[in-house]
């Protein structure tokens, strides 16, 4: 049971509730993760200026959603390993197979996406501190330095609420049960 109150937009602090209406305006419901770092207006702010600037950066949609959902998948976030799932399959429309690899850790067939998901994985393993042979093996992919930046800052995004869904045990929504998924202990 979670010490935190998963917030309504009537519920939250005042700091929260035109976020939290927004967020539900976006998704169509008030995901479990808005509602819970609805508690700190900071934290969710932070959570969606995150989300915008991302999708701002020259990452696809698609790599976007490779980011998100590898670093979610490392850190054993089975929220946002569901949430992202479901994103990725519906609104990015990665590939079928690509998120099951991502979802059971197995390499991707792509070189594209495997080399952003090796790297990806590297950043989130080694706290950031990524040598430069593995820099250098994500730009020989195709990649930028600037795309370098973009991996860091998804796996920022990512470790705030996979983090922040870990100390609140964050129930997975309705809208995301198709995609549960449960970490595989390492």
């Amino acid at each position: 049971m979670s010490l935190f109150q998963f917030h309504t937009v009537e519920s939250a602090p005042e700091g929260s509730r035109s976020l939290l209406a927004e967020g539900q305006k976006r998704m169509g419901f008030v995901p479990n993760l808005y509602a819970g770092l609805a508690e700190s207006p900071a934290a969710l702010e932070a959570y969606f200026a995150l989300s915008a600037i991302l999708a701002k950066t020259q990452l696809t949609p698609a790599e976007q959603q490779v980011v998100m959902l590898n670093a979610s998948v490392e850190n054993g976030c089975h929220y946002c390993v569901a949430a992202h799932s479901m994103l990725a399959k519906n609104v990015a429309k990665v590939d079928p197979d690509t998120l099951c690899s991502l979802r059971e850790q197995q390499p991707i067939a792509d070189p594209r996406l495997r080399a952003l998901a090796d790297f990806t994985r590297l950043v989130v393993e080694q706290r950031g501190w990524v040598d430069e042979q593995a820099v250098q093996a994500f730009l020989d992919a195709g990649f930028s330095r600037a795309n370098v930046l973009d991996v860091v800052m998804g796996v920022t995004m990512k470790t705030l609420s996979n983090y922040a869904n870990h100390v609140m045990q964050t129930p997975v929504d309705a809208a995301f049960a198709d995609e549960r998924w449960e970490a595989v202990q390492k």
